[in-house]
């Protein structure tokens, strides 16, 4: 029997954390079924208490007889930071923590404190939305697929298109706007702009963090959430651009489930 389990009802998803038989387990389900997570908590440990965290967690607690015990959303997603990258045999005093959701939130965590530095509307959220503009889609793996099979280069517009056939003052790579491409280049497809708006995803988000991270003089990244995890393409974006901003990008493999572990370690 599970005596205790932490939630992070999120924008997008609902995040669930347990300990059983000593080793730590972890689900996810979308926040359009929260009857389904009700379901499952009945299934699983009808008399559970539940130490419960996000946006929607008022709203779950309307819709169960558990015993529900709220906690800050900030608080929670750094404390299950921290015990996952001390599991990864990780142990950093002081980090940038990016927790990317439906949305984005940018920390200085330190050895006794954090502090919400910056935030962004750019976040998982901007995946789904765009996403479903291009394809009439709604599954967000699907994304993630065809903007593995897409090239961004087909639909941003880069450096070099702008100079060219001058040689550019800077790398020509660099892009110079994110879709800047899409509404001129007719042989692009639905997977180059999906790639591109990943592109817009990533590069906005590590130049916000790498901001932070210059400013506090610290160089270890921590990406944590569920646009993030298991989502090979926004990770290969993030290490791309480590020797032109000097940084060391981090990633957990349970990082969408930071805010329910920190919840689920609260009580």
């Amino acid at each position: 029997m599970v005596d205790y389990i932490g939630i992070d009802a999120g924008g997008s998803l609902v995040k669930l954390a347990y300990i059983e038989q000593g080793k730590l387990h972890t689900k996810t389900f979308s926040n359009q079924h929260l009857d389904e997570v009700v379901k499952w908590l009945s299934f699983l440990s009808p008399s559970a208490e539940l130490f419960v965290t996000g946006g929607k967690a008022s709203s779950l607690k309307s819709l169960t007889q558990n015993n529900c015990h709220f906690f800050n959303e900030f608080q929670a997603v750094t404390a299950g930071t921290k015990y996952l990258l001390k599991e990864n045999g990780v142990v950093n005093e002081e980090f940038i923590l990016v927790n990317i959701g439906t949305g984005t939130s940018i920390f200085h965590v330190t050895a006794n404190s954090f502090e919400r530095v910056l935030g962004s509307g750019i976040g998982g959220g901007t995946l789904m939305g765009l996403g479903y503009l291009i394809t009439r889609h709604k599954d967000f793996q699907t994304f993630i697929r065809m903007a593995s099979e897409g090239d961004s280069r087909n639909s941003d517009l880069l450096v070099r298109d702008i100079y060219a056939p001058e040689e550019p003052p800077i790398h020509g790579n660099l892009t110079a706007a994110n879709l800047g491409k899409a509404h001129l280049n007719e042989g692009a497809t639905n997977n180059d702009h999906l790639a591109s708006v990943m592109q817009l995803i990533g590069e906005t988000i590590l130049l916000l963090a790498n901001q932070v991270a210059t400013t506090k003089q610290i160089s270890q990244i921590v990406f944590v959430g569920g646009t993030v995890t298991n989502n090979p393409e926004l990770k290969d974006i993030f290490m791309r651009f480590r020797d032109m901003m000097s940084y060391e990008p981090i990633f957990l493999d349970k990082g969408t489930h930071a805010g329910a572990i920190g919840a689920l370690l609260s009580r």
